[in-house]
């Protein structure tokens, strides 16, 4: 028995240290991968890893107790009564999870939302065009091979300057396109052309007739058109807006071209339709329209979001106008299940004619960040931060129980101060709010200050 045990431990004792020996040789041929892997080697081209662009951008979260109705009604109720609101003022807090209303004061009444309108233009943007969909600016071949023609796809942010690397979305650049354009022909032995324009896409009044005509004077907005740089913007970072910005456009790009070695035989800007079928010369693709919603709403984007609006048109088969962009964003909505009690008449919400109720603002931002709608969900992430970000950089202090807790959109015409979003409650509740008023009185900065007590409130509620 004795000599079997010494047998069975001599077995043993082997086969431990074959099982070592393997593994330090395990070890080494991996150290001399890894050092072999380490040295620099010629790159292959690196393969297209596919990005999510509408995957959930909430925590998973927000799912705390629901907040005190009755305190949470008395604390809204006395803050409404703010005399910096005026005489119409709306409200309407919805719980986010179960969609049910948890305060409402004038909630189904219509008031004028001013840029909270950006809300429901994206909402119906991305449900419309999806997160991933991206505006084209094209070069096409004309009627010979010595013309082309710019063709807009009303992408707004096309630049026609530098591109700032610290600028979100990065925009389509005009110079790509003319650098581009410029190669193709030169390939085919061209670099002399006619260079006309194709602004066609969209339809109907540069400006919508319920605007007021100090608008575009004051640079609130472009002509909308659907081929322009910089948001018809005279110069970078100006306010002021050019009277045309299809034929700025076009000036830009046959100035570009020439720097790449093909000259326009006309410098006068001509109108010119493309044919279904032109052979393609170039091309230059916006940002993602999730982007794009992103910063209509960080931004309070008015041309941005006139081309969200029609580009939802253009999808829904209604005419690319103030008025087919209209009747898409209700198609849209009504798909939804959500277009009762709103009524625009605009993309921006620069019109004083557009109504929308408390009470469907929030339903629909509710609906928005519901998990069954992720393509929705950059509503979320491209509404202003409070104390953080866009049109709330500068409001709520850092001593504020709503500070870096409030995503909400800021909406404000003359006696209008509107703020809708999303906050989570001091309960950790997930919550949608909506807060209008259309009759405020002169001061508009106190209004301000009395809609962000509002949100201030709810985000500061708790259970019982």
């Amino acid at each position: 028995m004795m000599r079997r045990d010494r047998w069975v431990a001599l077995v043993t004792l082997v086969m431990l240290q074959l099982f070592a020996v393997a593994a330090g040789a395990h070890l080494l041929a991996s150290d001399a991968l890894v050092e072999k892997e380490a040295r620099p080697v010629a790159s292959p081209e690196p393969v297209a890893v596919p990005v999510v662009t509408a995957g959930p951008v909430l925590s998973a979260g927000g799912n705390g107790p629901l907040p005190a109705k009755t305190t949470l009604a008395e604390r809204l109720t006395r803050a409404l009564g703010d005399p910096a609101l005026g005489e119409n003022v709306g409200a309407a807090v919805v719980d986010v999870r179960s969609g049910e209303t948890l305060f409402a004061s004038g909630g189904d009444r219509g008031i004028t939302p001013a840029s909270t309108t950006k809300i429901v233009t994206g909402i119906a943007a991305l449900a419309s065009l999806g997160p991933d969909a991206r505006l084209s600016t094209r070069v096409v071949r004309g009627s010979s091979p010595a013309s082309i023609i710019l063709v807009g796809g009303g992408d707004p942010t096309l630049t026609a300057g530098k591109i700032d690397p610290s600028v979100y979305p990065r925009p389509a650049s005009l110079a790509s396109l003319a650098s581009r354009t410029a190669e193709a022909l030169k390939a085919g032995g061209v670099t002399k052309v006619t260079v006309a324009y194709d602004d066609g896409l969209y339809t109907g009044r540069r400006t919508a007739a319920s605007w007021k005509p100090g608008y575009l004077p004051e640079g609130q907005a472009a002509p909308v058109t659907a081929l322009m740089v910089d948001e018809g913007r005279v110069a970078r970072g100006s306010r002021q807006r050019v009277s045309d910005p299809s034929r700025t456009a076009h000036a830009a790009f046959v100035s570009l071209l020439a720097k790449h070695g093909v000259k326009a035989a006309n410098r006068t800007a001509r109108r010119a339709r493309a044919g279904a079928g032109a052979e393609e010369i170039a091309r230059v693709d916006s940002a993602p329209v999730h982007a794009l919603v992103e910063r209509a709403l960080t931004l309070s984007d008015n041309d941005l979001s006139e081309a969200l609006a029609r580009q939802v048109a253009i999808k829904e088969g209604e005419p690319a106008s103030f008025d087919g962009g209209a009747a898409a964003v209700h198609k849209v909505l009504a798909r939804l299940g959500a277009a009762e009690g709103i009524r625009v008449y605009d993309g921006s919400g620069l019109s004083p004619k557009n109504r929308i109720a408390p009470a469907a603002l929030a339903r629909l931002l509710a609906l928005a960040v519901s998990p069954a709608n992720p393509r929705l969900h950059p509503i979320v992430s491209g509404m202003p931060v409070a104390g953080f970000t866009g049109t709330l950089g500068h409001r709520f202090g850092e001593s504020d129980s709503a500070y870096g807790l409030v995503r909400a959109k800021t909406g404000t015409l003359d006696g209008v101060s509107t703020l809708a979003g999303l906050t989570t409650t001091k309960g950790g509740r997930l919550v949608a709010f909506a807060f209008l008023a259309d009759e405020v009185p002169p001061g508009w900065g106190k209004a301000e200050a009395a809609l962000d007590r509002l949100a201030a409130t709810v985000a500061a509620s708790a259970a019982d």
